[in-house]
C-alpha cells in the first residue's frame, strides 16, 4: 500500500482538483482530505457520512464572576494578553488569544479560572462513489490542525489496511504550516502542483524544502500551463535545476470549470479532453514510479 499526498505551496493552484481527478483513475484506494482548515474534496465526492467524532483543539480559560475578587493578577501575568476588563468593569478571557496554558488557573488566589477542554473539531469517515473518504472540519479559529491531520491519516491508514487498499491518497493542504508538515511525514509520494505565478512559484520553492527534509519522492505538474508561458518555461528550469521530476503541463481547460459546477471530477464530465488524458498519463508514471 503506498501513500500519494497532492500539494501545492499555494492555495488555488488546483490539488484539489488533481486530487478529486486521481479518484476517477486509481482503482481500490481511500481518500483522506488533510486540508482540515479549509476541507473542500467533499464538494465533488458527496460523500455519505458513516462515523462522526468530535477532536480536541486545545484547552480555554474561562473566569467565574461569582468567585473572582478582580485583583487583576491573571491579567498581569497573561503573556498572550488575553485578558481584559468587560464592559461591567469585570476580567473576562477573550477565547480567541487564550493558547490554554492554564497559568491562570494556577495563580489565582480565589480558584476563580476553570480550564475546559475545546472540542470544536470534527471529523469523519464517508462512503463515496470512488471509496472511503477520512475528511474533517475545524471551527472558526481552532487550533490542533496538525494533530488532527495526523489522527484522519491514521484512520485512512487503518481503512486501507483492513480492506487492503493499493493506495492512499491525500488532498493536502496549502503552505507549510503545521498541517502540511502532518500530511507529508511518512507519505511515499508527493505530487505537486504549480500554478504559473510568481507567487505560485515561489510558494512551490517554499514547499520543496520542506519535502526535502524528509526525503521524500516529489513529481511536479504545471497546471494552467498556458495562462503564462514565461513563467511556466521558470519553473520548468528551476524543477530542472533542482532535479524533480516533471510529470505533466496542462493547460487551462474550461471542462474543468463546469466539472465543479456539476460536483464531477473532469475524468467523469469529460473523460476525453486533454486534461483527463493528462491525469491518465500521470496517474501511469506513479504506478510505474511504485513497480520499479
Amino acid at each position: 500500500m503506498k501513500e500519494i499526498t497532492v500539494l501545492s505551496g499555494k492555495g488555488g493552484a488546483g490539488k484539489t482538483t488533481f486530487a478529486a481527478a486521481l479518484a476517477s483513475v486509481a482503482q481500490n484506494a481511500v481518500f483522506c482530505d488533510n486540508d482540515v482548515d479549509a476541507a473542500d474534496l467533499h464538494l465533488i465526492f458527496q460523500p455519505e457520512i458513516k462515523e462522526s467524532h468530535s477532536f480536541s483543539s486545545g484547552n480555554k480559560a474561562e473566569i467565574q464572576s461569582e468567585s473572582c475578587t478582580n485583583c487583576g493578577l491573571c491579567a498581569e501575568k497573561c503573556r498572550f494578553d488575553a485578558i481584559h476588563f468587560n464592559t461591567k468593569k469585570q476580567y473576562k478571557i477573550n477565547p480567541f488569544q487564550c493558547e490554554g496554558c492554564r497559568l491562570c488557573e494556577r495563580i489565582c488566589p480565589e480558584n476563580a479560572i476553570q480550564v475546559f477542554e475545546n472540542t470544536n473539531n470534527s471529523w469523519y469517515v464517508s462512503n463515496t462513489r470512488f471509496g472511503k473518504l477520512v475528511h474533517a472540519k475545524m471551527g472558526p479559529g481552532e487550533e490542533n490542525s496538525g494533530k488532527l491531520v495526523t489522527r484522519i491519516r491514521e484512520k485512512a491508514k487503518e481503512i486501507a489496511l483492513d480492506i487492503n487498499a493499493d493506495f492512499i491518497i491525500n488532498d493536502g493542504p496549502p503552505g507549510i504550516g503545521c498541517s502540511a508538515i502532518s500530511s507529508v511525514t511518512g507519505t511515499d509520494l508527493v505530487l505537486m502542483v504549480i500554478e504559473p505565478t510568481l507567487s505560485g512559484l515561489h510558494d512551490a520553492k517554499r514547499l520543496m524544502e520542506l519535502v526535502r527534509n524528509f526525503e521524500i519522492p516529489v513529481f511536479a505538474v504545471i497546471n494552467k500551463y498556458d495562462l503564462n508561458p514565461k513563467v511556466s518555461e521558470n519553473v520548468i528550469q528551476y524543477l530542472s535545476e533542482n532535479h524533480i521530476r516533471l510529470a505533466g503541463k496542462i493547460n487551462f481547460d474550461k471542462n474543468v470549470v463546469k466539472s465543479i459546477i456539476f460536483e464531477k471530477t473532469i475524468v467523469e464530465f469529460s473523460p476525453k479532453c486533454n486534461f483527463s488524458k493528462e491525469i491518465y498519463y500521470i496517474w501511469n508514471q506513479i504506478t510505474e514510479h511504485f513497480s520499479v
